[in-house]
């Protein structure tokens, strides 16, 4: 057979192979096309993304250039807001302050104002503060006094000798409040007064350098008080400066910025840079300027430039490319999203996919189409090798007896009188006319069974009154002695007789045709089962079926050839017993089958008792 389809094979090979060829070839170009799509949309992405970082970089370098002389402000100025700018000077940071108080919970400053207050009231100076203090309370008399030229002039020596004579912030910050404190009066206050709590001493009194005004300096030193004393401090300047009518509200924000600390930069800082995503830095000269910076509020208006350009849609984002702790501006990226990018993408997937399933389905439908072709084929051939396999046994199977019937015949009319070696040719010759007429019966059956022109008769039976006559039937089919048991429970069915018979007796001689022992041992028990109908075990001690082979005997002109054993038969015999169940609604299986024998299990639905 696989010669006669080894051309059709060849045939559709070549084509599936020319298929699958034209199918991996479409495949590839629906794969271009996707790729190249997507290139696109990153191309505009990508392009969007570029204008956007360019546009954030000339941004930062620009607000920098614009907070220089804020930054500058802030160095110089301790009321000035420093806390979003960093300055970096020949190393050393000015910029973020550091506004961290001393450790410790001692307010040494705090005791040195109460003592200098008690002294100034009554009783001599503490020792090595006679000059000080004896120059406040003249300076303070004669304000009492009302000499306001003599006043000013004590005020003057008083702050000359300030100057002449520093004194650690702990203790100077003490005695120049109390001196404020003392000498103030209100809004008639002399303005050398009033220059000690902001605006600072002018130059021939030490400058700025020594006074830039009790706030400016508390701030300054903040490292040089406690927190206690910082806030005892604090809280007396700022009720004096209200007092007298001073800007309060600088020196109350710059005193909160407590906790903005350093900054640590990254080591060899030579180019524009985004620290933590948070500060712009960039070198300046032998300095190294920088400012706090909101990457999102920054991209904000870059997105609404490009929207109200028509480069973006209402819906699209900016985000800044992140990742790392240090990025240099050069390398700074920002990535550019719009839904209708992403609805674009999935439409090209969506694409892609369908063609891909139909690319997929042409295969899968080919390759059906390979199959059922192959199958188609090999069943045709198979057909006509069974159609020539079924005449020549049949040839076989009807030639043998009819020679047998002649011979034996010629020979009982010569012989029979004279020899009684020949007496039982008469039987032999029934037997061959009996297998012949059988086998002639079961092509019959089989044939109208097939072509569906078999009417049931069916009628009342009892399974007994159709298993008892198989002891005859098959004690004339076979020289070998068959020992038949039954058990039929008295079932009964409603089936037609005759397809019954014919059914045992295939079954019947199948196990004396496959059976190498002596005697023939066939069991037949039947079981009614409420609700379940009837099952009949039919048992032989035949040589038994292969376990693979169990669904194949069942099949058209299928027979099996045991070793050693030549066994004659059409193969129609237990395919015409599955027919013959089908017809009364029932079914045939294998249920065992060894070396010692075989189970068939009969099962009829719908019985009648």
């Amino acid at each position: 057979m696989l010669r006669r389809l080894l051309p059709t094979l060849v045939a559709l090979g070549f084509g599936l192979l020319a298929l699958g060829w034209g199918l991996v070839s479409l495949q590839r170009i629906f794969a271009r096309e996707r790729e190249d799509a997507h290139a696109q949309v990153r191309s505009r992405r990508d392009a969007l993304g570029h204008a956007a970082s360019e546009t954030l970089r000339q941004v930062l370098a620009r607000q920098l250039k614009e907070q220089i002389p804020a930054i500058h402000a802030a160095m110089d100025n301790p009321l000035a807001p420093g806390e979003r700018f960093y300055l970096q000077f020949r190393g050393k940071p000015f910029l973020p302050r550091h506004t961290l108080s001393m450790a410790g919970e001692d307010m040494p400053a705090r005791a040195l104002y109460e003592t200098l207050s008690d002294h100034l009231r009554v009783g001599p100076p503490p020792p090595h503060w006679e000059s000080r203090v004896t120059r406040l309370r003249a300076a303070e008399a004669a304000l009492v006094a009302d000499n306001l030229p003599r006043a000013t002039a004590l005020v003057e020596e008083l702050l000359r000798h300030h100057s002449k004579h520093p004194l650690p912030p702990d203790q100077e910050l003490p005695f120049l409040l109390l001196s404020v404190e003392h000498l103030q009066r209100g809004p008639s206050t002399m303005p050398l007064v009033r220059a000690l709590l902001r605006e600072g001493l002018p130059e021939e009194f030490g400058g700025i350098s020594r006074g830039a005004g009790l706030q400016r300096d508390l701030l300054r030193e903040r490292g040089s008080f406690t927190q206690a004393d910082f806030d005892f401090l604090h809280a007396r300047i700022l009720r004096l400066s209200r007092l007298l009518g001073e800007p309060t509200r600088d020196f109350v924000e710059r005193a909160r910025e407590t906790g903005e600390g350093r900054l640590l930069m990254p080591d060899e800082l030579t180019e524009p840079t985004l620290v933590g995503e948070q500060w712009y830095v960039e070198p300046r000269g032998e300095g190294i300027y920088g400012i706090s910076v909101d990457s999102a509020a920054l991209l904000a208006p870059i997105t609404q430039d490009m929207i109200a350009r028509g480069l973006f849609g209402a819906n699209g984002h900016m985000r800044l490319v992140g990742g790392r702790a240090v990025i240099p501006v050069r390398e700074l990226k920002v990535h550019v999203d719009l839904p209708e990018w992403a609805r674009a993408e999935a439409d090209i997937e969506a694409r892609y996919g369908l063609k891909t399933l139909l690319v997929a389905a042409c295969g899968g439908l080919a390759a059906a189409i390979f199959a059922l072709a192959v199958v188609a084929q090999q069943r045709k051939y198979r057909f006509l090798e069974l159609k020539s396999d079924f005449v020549a046994t049949v040839s076989h199977e009807l030639r043998t007896p009819l020679a047998s019937i002649r011979l034996m015949g010629e020979t009982l009319e010569r012989k029979l009188a004279h020899a009684p070696e020949v007496r039982d040719y008469p039987t032999r010759i029934v037997q061959a006319a009996d297998g012949l007429h059988f086998l002639v019966e079961n092509i019959l059956s089989f044939n109208r069974i097939d072509k569906g022109r078999w009417t049931l008769r069916a009628s009342h039976v009892r399974l007994e009154e159709l298993v008892n006559p198989l002891r005859d039937d098959l004690a004339s089919a076979t020289f070998a002695p068959v020992e038949l048991v039954t058990d039929m429970d008295d079932a009964e069915l409603e089936a037609d007789p005759s397809l019954l018979r014919l059914l045992f007796s295939n079954l019947g001689r199948n196990a004396c045709a496959y059976n190498t022992r002596s005697p023939v041992r066939i069991s037949v028990q039947a079981r009614m089962i409420a609700g379940h109908g009837c099952t009949v075990l039919f048992r032989d001690n035949g040589v038994g079926i292969p376990e693979h082979e169990w669904e194949n005997v069942f099949l058209d002109f299928y027979r099996l050839s045991p070793q050693g054993q030549d066994v004659h038969g059409s193969g129609l015999g237990l395919a015409l017993c599955r027919k013959i169940m089908k017809l009364h609604h029932g079914d045939i299986q294998i249920a065992s089958s060894t070396s010692e024998g075989t189970t068939f299990a009969l099962t009829f639905h719908e019985p009648r008792r």
